[in-house]
């Protein structure tokens, strides 16, 4: 038969007592069979502070048609731990090894195009999904995925490619107010 040990701190002086709430129904109380220590509404939890980041189009791309093209988000509204180049490779690059949930979008400044959008890891298509824009509508869905990533070389990129058979002006605004914008945050350590 297992037992309870109360085991008093010799150097205290503080007394500690357990109390019952006002109930007339029995209860028990399961504790688990492991060490650690008991949370309560004062202690002090660690929230989440893995790698974030949200970048945006700061300057005009433009897009040819029939190929994936590396999107350049050259802006940044706020970058955690600095794991996101957005002045020479535009990719994210986290030194936390983890699983990471990423969305993006671009939106081509064109009265019709159609094509395709999504992530690449390490150089290689990882997933993607396809919009079509036209004058009477829009179909205009961001990706978003869960990747893992080891926290030393893994990196993902973000890019788009055009179907319409010619060149188009990828953006038509720039800043926060852009027509892209690619955004990325750690949901767990591996």
């Amino acid at each position: 038969m297992s037992k309870i040990n109360l085991t008093p701190n010799a150097s205290g002086t503080g007394v500690f007592t357990i109390a019952s709430p006002n109930s007339n129904t029995d209860r028990t109380l399961n504790l688990p069979d492991e060490a650690g220590t008991i949370l309560t509404t004062s202690s002090s939890i660690t929230q989440n502070s893995g790698p974030a980041f949200s970048v945006y189009k700061d300057a005009v791309q433009t897009l040819s048609s029939g190929t994936f093209t590396k999107i350049q988000f050259d802006g940044e509204e706020f970058d955690t731990d600095n794991a996101f180049d957005s002045t020479t490779n535009y990719r994210f690059q986290p030194t936390t090894e983890g699983y990471y949930v990423l969305h993006g979008l671009i939106s081509p400044n064109s009265t019709y195009s159609a094509g395709a959008q999504g992530f690449y890891k390490n150089g290689s298509l990882y997933r993607w999904g396809a919009y079509n824009q036209n004058t009477t509508g829009v179909s205009q869905p961001a990706v978003s995925c869960l990747v893992y990533l080891n926290g030393s070389t893994d990196y993902v990129e973000f890019y788009a490619s055009l179907y319409t058979g010619q060149n188009i002006n990828s953006f038509a605004n720039t800043g926060l107010t852009a027509f892209g914008w690619l955004q990325g945050y750690l949901v767990r350590t591996a």
